[in-house]
């Protein structure tokens, strides 16, 4: 509650004037039954002149409540509005710091429930708590009250009924906040599992696992429907409840009064708003139940937002001023684990690249070679050793340095919905259409881009959809290029590249971008057998470094890697 608060802070204004008009729809909630007993009254002894009067005041204070209402619904609103989107908007800014470990840590399906469901369970809850959280206890206690008053002598059907409720209410309520948490849990596996179901819709019709995806959503949704009908059978048997222990009270407060009228004739004119006044604590007990469900049910969200906001990223940066970093790339003596793994993934590696050199690296599959790629950009951190760019330590430089100096295309090309501009310019912010062109021409997209409709403003369909694999990687290509950066990765940025194309994106970067750095990281030797050293990597080591020619003479993992796809070729 103590972050909700700090939320509240900014909407100061709107919190308080829906409090006012709680307070004021309370007033004419508790004062209306008072008047309607005066007119019973005023109709017993025919007083037509306070009849009337009593009749405006009713109308008036209807009127009031009218009015009361709709300020409170629109300063509640507008306060539950924009808490949830500063909520949304800080824990999207904290999952942006994030680094790939925690990204993990959390699942991204995960931290996608917890953006929206969550947030949205903590929308009505403020939306809840101003609307009713005043209103309760004022209706609880004026009713409890002005009961009393209006008719003494059945005090004791006021408390029973109170007992009765707060029983049944403690019981149903404390077992509901144990199965909102499951629920929430279920509804991020139903995500993950429908999540992983649309984006490889492709894999799944392709090996006709149409039935066995269905049987896993379809056993997930049943043992969430389980649960919700637990939470509903709660609320089917706590509703009726509610009302019965009311109505009985109503019926016996009646059915008291039939005998005392003889004796005390005003006890008929109470009797109304005795009742209203035992319903208002009934709707009021209820109403604070409800209330406090909805909250269960939000701090059990809040604490899932809470763990984002407190979690430090793993990763980050030091605050110092940008500088300008060369080309040159040094490992000295560096081990890294994943987190969670056992052995080291890389072991020992050494190796430094003078600036405008072009380093090839191959391996067999599983050898290291896109773990070593993401610590030049500091995707991760080694376990042990130092990672330099530039001649400087990449724990001590400014990220804004580093992301500058190093560009990293991946193999899997993630291009985001929008248009191409908006994507070319993710890796330049102020690039021109001539910066876009220049690109394209070297990653060899500008032949597709220019014969579209709308050329470097043509639209990108969620996913990518509307380009073809070859495409999206030289989209990627053109974007990592476009800011002319003094080191390249290209993480086999080029495996679904034709032949021909492959060979003129190569020959367009050793022209264009011959200042700059590049490490390629391919399975295919003929991508890399023009960089002016390949390195060798075998179960996180460095086995082999040297020219094509050099490692086809004298090392035997490249040799045995050379011939296997010599051979494949010839096949």
């Amino acid at each position: 509650m103590k972050t909700l608060g700090h939320y509240l802070k900014k909407y100061k204004s709107d919190v308080i004037w829906s409090t006012v008009a709680v307070v004021i729809i309370s007033f004419a909630t508790l004062w209306q039954p008072h008047l309607l007993q005066d007119m019973l009254n005023a109709i017993i002894k025919r007083d037509s002149s306070t009849v009337t009067k009593l009749g405006i005041e009713l109308v008036a204070l209807a009127i009031l409540g009218i009015i009361a209402g709709i300020v409170n619904t629109i300063y509640s609103a507008r306060a539950a509005q924009g808490v949830a989107a500063d909520m949304r908007e800080k824990a999207y800014r904290q999952i942006q710091t994030f680094s790939f470990q925690d990204i993990e840590k959390f699942s991204a399906s995960n931290l996608v429930v917890r953006l929206t469901n969550d947030i949205n369970q903590m929308q009505m809850v403020v939306m809840s708590v101003l609307q009713q959280l005043t209103r309760v206890p004022i209706l609880f206690i004026g009713s409890f009250i002005l009961a009393i008053i209006t008719l003494p002598k059945l005090w004791w059907v006021i408390i029973l009924m109170m007992i009765l409720i707060f029983v049944i209410s403690y019981f149903s309520f404390s077992k509901m906040g144990q199965y909102f948490e499951k629920m929430q849990t279920m509804l991020d596996r139903n995500n993950t599992l429908a999540r992983e179901n649309l984006m490889g819709i492709r894999v799944v019709k392709s090996f006709v696992q149409e039935q066995n995806q269905i049987e896993q959503f379809s056993e997930a949704s049943d043992k969430m429907t389980k649960v919700t009908i637990i939470i509903g059978n709660l609320f089917s048997i706590l509703m009726p409840a509610f009302f019965l222990i009311g109505d009985l009270a109503m019926a016996g407060s009646i059915m008291l009064v039939g005998s005392m009228v003889t004796s005390d004739p005003g006890a008929l004119a109470a009797i109304t708003a005795f009742v209203s006044y035992l319903y208002q604590i009934l709707f009021a007990i209820v109403n604070g139940g409800f209330m406090l469900t909805g909250a269960s049910r939000a701090f059990v969200s809040l604490r899932r937002l809470q763990e984002i906001y407190d979690t430090k990223p793993s990763l980050t940066f030091p605050d110092v001023p940008e500088e300008k970093l060369s080309g040159s790339i040094e490992f000295d003596h560096v081990t890294f684990t994943y987190p969670g793994d056992d052995a080291p993934t890389l072991q020992d590696i050494n190796f430094s690249v003078k600036p405008g050199e072009m380093i090839g690296i191959v391996g067999a599959t599983g050898s290291g070679k896109s773990s070593l790629a993401q610590l030049i950009p500091r995707l991760f951190d080694p376990e042990t050793g130092t990672v330099k760019v530039g001649g400087e330590n990449v724990k001590d430089v400014n990220e804004h340095s580093l992301r500058r100096a190093v560009s990293y295309v991946l193999q899997r090309s993630t291009l985001f919905s929008g248009t191409i501009a908006h994507n070319l310019r993710q890796g330049k912010a102020d690039a021109t259409v001539n910066d876009m062109r220049w690109a394209a021409h070297i990653a060899q997209s500008a032949e597709f881009i220019e014969r579209l409709d709308h050329q470097y403003d043509a639209p990108i369909e969620e996913r990518s959809a509307n380009f073809s694999g070859g495409q999206k990687q030289r989209l990627s290509i053109t974007r990592g290029i476009i800011s002319k950066p003094d080191i390249l990765i290209m993480d086999d940025s080029t495996s679904a590249l034709d032949a021909k194309s492959e060979k003129l994106v190569q020959e367009a970067l050793a022209r264009d971008l011959g200042q700059t750095t590049t490490v390629i990281i391919a399975e295919k030797i003929a991508s890399i057998i023009k960089a002016d050293r390949i390195l060798v990597l075998d179960e996180g080591k460095i086995v082999g470094s040297g020219t094509h020619h050099e490692l086809v003479k004298n090392n035997a993992v490249y040799q045995e890697i050379y011939r296997t796809q010599k051979a494949l070729e010839e096949v």
